[in-house]
């Protein structure tokens, strides 16, 4: 694929894995490279073991019978650095641009020999390739501390390392549910460093981003900066109640899919999940994805139902706030989740927890049905 005249796509799509980093269900995935072509050549990442041979055939096609002079590295974690060492293995007189940072752990993925062709790059360091000139971003904690960005001037495009990546196929899934659920799941809680990196693109004409995963983004560039900008921010993406769920027997689903419809019936959009039966990391993508939150779950052991449990842990852990939460508990002799709920919870910012809390005995009564009603009041 060709990115300008000078700029060309040699990167793979991994079909067959089933989880991302050892946890996150994925349609497939996409590992991206690039080569900017020029007196000079570049050659911008390499791609996951999984795929080496087949990213290296594309990379040898590219270059038609030339050697690159570079090797970028924007970052070393395994999905973009596993073919580092076959890709300088096979050209031996490229040199391999990076941070220091980078630098310092590149004989964690690969021979400690090959630092003696490393060439460390600091803020607003260039390398110039001819016509085209590299001038470089550093990025640390976005995710991992070594990262870099590379911005190409003369034709303006932004090699975003993992920022504005996504899960699946670039070429047939749609941008933004994949996205959201990279961002939340891979990046979310890092919200500080992601913010300054944005400050630092905005000051530069971008023409077109290339990430490490997902598609080239050539148009609408604002629609993509601005949802970074709100989710870096904690700030919701949309108005509306995302209600997460669990049940045993049915009955606390029973109050879930009503408290949906009564907020549905009012105008209030709704995303309901259940999340025994859903993918945690859609759900974590959801609750950041509105600025309303509803956890209603059984009464469990003493404490919270375990995947409600593990849910609160994944919110806590990704800097979940900035939010309306309402709370519905189900308990057939001791109910205990909304106690749970709020001490799992307790360390998250500006979490505004609504009145009243809903309590179920078993099933839904009289009471407990004007409780919810109460809570859809407080929601809208």
């Amino acid at each position: 694929m060709k990115i300008t005249d000078s700029i060309k796509y040699v990167g793979v799509y991994d079909g067959d894995i089933d989880l991302f980093e050892g946890q996150y269900k994925v349609p497939g995935v996409s590992y991206n490279s690039y080569i900017v072509f020029d007196d000079k050549i570049a050659v911008m990442d390499t791609v996951d073991a999984r795929k080496t041979n087949e990213w290296l055939a594309n990379v040898e096609a590219a270059l038609n019978g030339k050697a690159p002079d570079y090797l970028v590295i924007a970052h070393l974690e395994p999905d973009h650095s596993g073919s580092i060492q076959a890709m300088a293995d096979k050209y031996p007189e490229m040199k391999l641009v990076m941070t220091a940072k980078a630098l310092s752990m590149l004989p964690q993925f690969v021979d400690a020999a090959l630092a003696a062709r490393a060439v460390a790059v600091k803020e607003n360091d260039t390398l110039a390739l001819g016509a085209h000139t590299l001038q470089f971003i550093t990025a640390p904690m976005v995710h991992w501390p070594e990262v870099m960005l590379s911005y190409e001037r003369s034709e303006k495009v932004l090699f975003s390392a993992d920022a504005f990546g996504t899960f699946g196929n670039p070429e047939t899934d749609p941008w933004l549910p994949e996205a959201r659920r990279y961002y939340f799941n891979i990046v979310g809680k890092y919200g500080a460093p992601v913010t300054a990196l944005l400050k630092k693109a905005a000051a530069l004409d971008i023409a077109a981003i290339c990430p490490l995963h997902g598609p080239v983004m050539k148009e609408d560039l604002g629609k993509y900066l601005a949802l970074y900008d709100a989710w870096s921010a904690y700030r919701p993406e949309a108005e509306g109640v995302f209600i997460a769920f669990t049940s045993v027997y049915g009955h606390t689903r029973a109050a879930a899919e009503t408290l949906a419809k009564t907020l549905e019936q009012a105008g209030t959009p709704v995303r309901c999940m259940d999340l025994a039966r859903s993918d945690l990391a859609e759900a974590v993508a959801q609750a950041f994805r509105y600025d309303r939150l509803v956890l209603a779950s059984t009464s469990y052991n003493g404490g919270v139902y375990p995947r409600m449990r593990q849910f609160l842990d994944e919110l806590a852990e990704h800097g979940f706030q900035n939010r309306r939460v309402g709370i519905v508990e189900n308990g057939s002799w001791a109910p205990c989740a909304a106690k749970t709920i709020l001490a799992r919870l307790e360390g998250c910012k500006n979490l505004t927890f609504l009145e009243p809390t809903v309590t179920i005995r078993s099933a839904l009564d009289g009471e407990s049905r004007e409780a919810l009603n109460n809570l859809a009041e407080a929601l809208k």
